[in-house]
């Protein structure tokens, strides 16, 4: 589901290439006390995270091979019909994500390598001068102005991922020693290019992903300065948690509604078909959850998610999805028909409401489009929240929709169900949809008033939530006892999510594992609104884009360019840099970002 951008390739400016006053990405060494840059101390790899990863290559391995052991089942069966189907739902969408993951291996590992842009052997270079003088000022780095990020849509990243204006004089002979190193690292290149294209044919891309991340984990425990290789975690994370949330409701979901038709349509449940149906549920529930808390742990302005909520809202999307599910499956089974022609129309709909909203989550136009039709599809299953604000009546409509639809489906499959089911069956049905979907509710209920990373809910205080991690966040302390919040330019909490800036309301300072930062502020928060501890040492990268808006992921996990950009920069520091974003309701920043070098 990640976006990613084709901007310019980067480039080095020189005085004897006049261009338009570049807006300033600074690496400064020096401590920085000023306002507008803080850090939160980031949060340890745990043994916790590293079972967390282990049972997510479990569950990716059990709903793949379930529903493989399903397809020769019904082969050896001799029916063609039901081994052709349960076979397209795995193999068509394993390969659209295969092949999106190779796209951003290619990409990454041919910017990193060196071999598409001598650019960024003179940004390491900049940037390892900045280091070596590190006691003695500063290194300035700067990006093209661009003046139309308000005005165009996907401009802002390539313009803030063009790194230009060295301002040290020894990047040139830097630059010019990396050269000499590229030649030596040619096979290496070929190996991993081979290496990598064998594993995604084997549709083994994301399980490449998951021990990278184990790996990267890992040396994030073991070495002191952490702060490289958690960088680096994060980035790896959040590309399988998009990876697999794209394959999840393209392959787990319609097959789930498959065998549960199937199911329904023979009266009777092999062993398999149970087991391929409970894997793709449990797939399906794990994901959401699963994204939901790697979107906030990539985002500084939110509190990160305990594991507990974790497997709360794990059930809550397993007992919502499971009604759904079963519903479908019990329509499907006597009007075929009208089912396509009910899915399709849900799905228009619910892709015009989330494009009406603006959402604001891809560097460009047309992959916010495609990212829209592709929440559409999630939309059909459960509810996921794409826009930033107050999301209760959102949400509460959108569970409006699903029940009266749900009653609908089962109301009419009970009316018009075969004779070879009996009343007693057909009652029992009914009693476990709504007794699933009950459940579900009853769960969401205790995530939002028990476990919500920004404190506890009562019922009074479901009128002033505001939206949150992925889905709404709701503050715990009454209008009398919160202090103010902070403007919108202070970033208040710890790691977490991404989505796109529109307009010049975006404006923020971004710190976290993966150094971002915040302006500070005089402003006192709540206790259950209290970021972690923040640091304002070390380097500072500085982005000429207005910070987007939760629940989008941060620029610099959409846009590659930019990503890549920053791992050069971060890789060359003794110490992790912070990210810090422009701030458009700043007039002084915005002034200095728009200070010539």
């Amino acid at each position: 589901m990640a976006a990613k951008s084709d901007g310019a390739a980067l480039s080095v400016q020189t005085t004897e290439n006049p261009v338009p006053p570049p807006l300033r990405c600074m690496v400064a060494t020096e401590p920085d006390h000023g306002p507008s840059s803080c850090r939160y101390a980031s949060k340890p790899y745990s043994l916790l995270d590293c079972c967390w990863v282990l049972c997510s290559l479990l569950v990716f391995f059990s709903d793949g091979a379930t529903d493989l052991w399903l397809a020769a089942d019904y082969y050896l069966r001799r029916d063609y019909w039901w081994f052709g189907l349960t076979l397209v739902f795995v193999v068509v969408p394993s390969a659209v994500v295969q092949v999106l993951s190779f796209r951003w291996i290619v990409y990454d590992y041919t910017d990193i390598s060196g071999s598409s842009s001598g650019a960024v052997a003179a940004v390491s270079a900049a940037a390892a001068a900045a280091a070596e003088s590190s006691k003695g000022g500063e290194c300035n780095f700067s990006t093209k102005g661009s003046t139309n990020t308000n005005k165009q849509r996907g401009g802002g990243a390539a313009n803030a991922a063009t790194v230009g204006g060295v301002g040290c004089s020894s990047a040139g002979q830097n630059a010019a020693g990396a050269g000499t190193e590229s030649g030596t690292r040619t096979c290496c290149r070929v190996c991993m290019w081979l290496f990598q294209s064998i594993l995604h044919l084997l549709q083994l891309g994301q399980v490449w992903r998951y021990v990278h991340a184990l790996y990267l984990g890992a040396q994030s425990s073991w070495h002191g300065n952490r702060g490289h290789f958690h960088w680096r975690l994060m980035c790896e994370c959040a590309d399988i948690t998009m990876l697999r949330l794209l394959e999840a409701f393209l392959k787990s979901a319609p097959q789930l509604v498959l065998q549960l038709s199937i199911m329904i349509h023979a009266n009777h449940v092999l062993p398999l078909q149970g087991l391929s149906a409970s894997a793709s549920l449990v797939s399906l529930a794990w994901i959401i959850a699963s994204y939901q808390k790697t979107l906030r742990d990539s985002r500084d302005d939110k509190l990160p998610m305990s594991y507990k909520a974790v497997i709360v809202q794990m059930l809550w999307h397993f007992f919502t999805i499971g009604a759904r599910t079963i519903a479908f499956a019990l329509f499907a089974s006597v009007f075929q028909l009208y089912f396509g022609i009910f899915v399709v129309s849900h799905w228009c709909l619910m892709t015009f409401w989330i494009i009406q909203g603006e959402t604001d989550f891809c560097m460009s136009k047309w992959e916010e489009i495609i990212y829209n039709m592709v929440v559409g599809i999630v939309y059909i299953f459960c509810w996921f929240n794409v826009k930033e604000g107050r999301a209760r009546f959102r949400m509460w409509l959108y569970h409006t929709v699903t029940l009266v639809e749900n009653v609908s489906l089962i109301a009419a499959w009970y009316l018009y169900r075969g004779p070879n089911t009996s009343d007693f069956y057909a009652l029992i049905v009914v009693c476990v949809v709504v007794c699933s979907y009950a459940l579900g509710i009853f769960f969401m209920l205790g995530y939002y008033c028990l476990l919500h990373p920004d404190g506890p809910v009562s019922a009074a205080q479901w009128g002033g939530c505001v939206e949150d991690g992925g889905l709404m966040v709701e503050s715990c302390v009454t209008p009398a006892e919160a202090s103010p919040l902070p403007p919108p330019d202070v970033v208040t909490s710890p790691p977490r999510t991404l989505t796109r800036t529109a307009g010049t309301d975006r404006g923020e300072v971004v710190p976290g594992d993966l150094a971002v930062f915040q302006v500070r502020s005089t402003t006192t928060t709540s206790p259950a609104l209290a970021p972690r501890p923040l640091r304002t040492e070390g380097p500072v990268i500085r982005i000429d884009l207005p910070r987007k808006r939760y629940p989008a992921w941060d620029a610099h996990f959409i846009d590659r360019r930019l990503r890549k950009t920053i791992l050069v920069l971060e890789n060359t520091s003794p110490v992790t840099p912070r990210i810090q974003y422009r701030s458009l309701s700043k007039p002084k920043e915005v002034m200095e970002y728009e200070t010539t070098v």
